[in-house]
């Protein structure tokens, strides 16, 4: 018998999903140095039914299903100097500061998601951040297409008055560009991104993966450069336990020891990224086998 939609709006025989994560430019790196090496091991990501993307993983998300570029040409983008430049200025002390009274301050991710917008449009009215049409330049270089790829890509995003998350895709209406900078836009250090009248700060502050998202799908894939989780924040591996109860097939893989020092202390350093990426490729080949688990019939 052939399947039907169901409630979770998973579509007709769709079964796989990946979701990539938030964790800056290294998370990038490392997420395509993973790609790349699990590809290498014959585990390819690329086939999936669905991709979610929140913050690193958006850019990495459209980047691989615009079809554009092979998962080495990928790999090798990640080894040269990043497209449209870079800083390395990361998050500073007092910003951080900021952040932990927000965690300590609020009681769901909304609320969190409500008290960085504050601080994300703040920075911006005080010129603390490039302007929104400055990084919008950088995100559309970095971006292989200024298209919506046509295999179901889900770009996640936080309202910053609300703190509400919501997914964009293909049937938005939001240029892709703009959802990726949206996803991107680390509060107090990137500007916020204005779609549909509404300012949107990085995806990753209402969940580190957001693989919640995947919610029906049978298979589920969870590359996560941050393993956040906190009193407002649910973990990725907290999230994959969900679906597993559910009757997913899951499975996280998260930064290895020495993918961690690749990282170094700056997630937003470009120099790092390289690195990262060398580290994820290297990674894969150990966790090939338990991917392949999960991912094949």
């Amino acid at each position: 018998m052939a399947d039907t939609a169901d409630t979770t709006g998973r579509p007709p025989g769709a079964d796989t999903a990946l979701v990539l994560g938030a964790g800056g430019l290294t998370g990038v790196g490392w997420e395509i140095g993973m790609l790349y090496g699990l590809a290498e091991s014959g585990v390819d990501l690329s086939t999936a039914d669905l991709v979610v993307g929140s913050s690193a993983g958006a850019m990495v998300g459209a980047q691989l299903l615009s079809g554009r570029l092979s998962f080495g040409e990928l790999y090798e983008r990640q080894l040269a100097a990043p497209p449209g430049g870079g800083t390395a200025a990361g998050i500073t002390p007092g910003l951080f500061i900021r952040y932990a009274r927000a965690v300590l301050g609020s009681h769901s991710p909304e609320e969190y998601g409500r008290r960085l917008g504050r601080i994300a449009l703040d920075a911006l009215e005080k010129g603390r951040t490039p302007t929104p049409g400055e990084r919008r330049a950088v995100i559309a270089e970095r971006l292989l297409s200024d298209e919506w790829p046509a295999r179901p890509l889900l770009v996640t995003a936080v309202d910053a008055l609300t703190g509400a998350l919501r997914a964009f895709d293909r049937a938005s209406g939001a240029p892709v560009v703009d959802a990726v900078a949206a996803s991107c836009a680390v509060p107090g250090h990137w500007p916020p991104v204005t779609i549909g009248g509404r300012a949107w700060i990085d995806g990753g502050v209402h969940s580190a993966a957001n693989a919640h998202l995947a919610t029906g799908y049978r298979r589920v894939v969870v590359l996560a450069p941050s393993t956040l989780g906190n009193r407002v924040v649910v973990s990725p591996a907290a999230q994959a336990a969900e679906l597993s109860a559910g009757g997913a097939r899951t499975c996280v893989v998260t930064p290895s020891a020495a993918a961690r020092k690749a990282f170094g202390r700056n997630s937003l350093d470009p120099a790092a990224r390289a690195a990262a990426a060398r580290a994820g490729r290297d990674q894969a080949a150990d966790e090939a086998r338990t991917v392949a688990a999960v991912w094949q019939p």
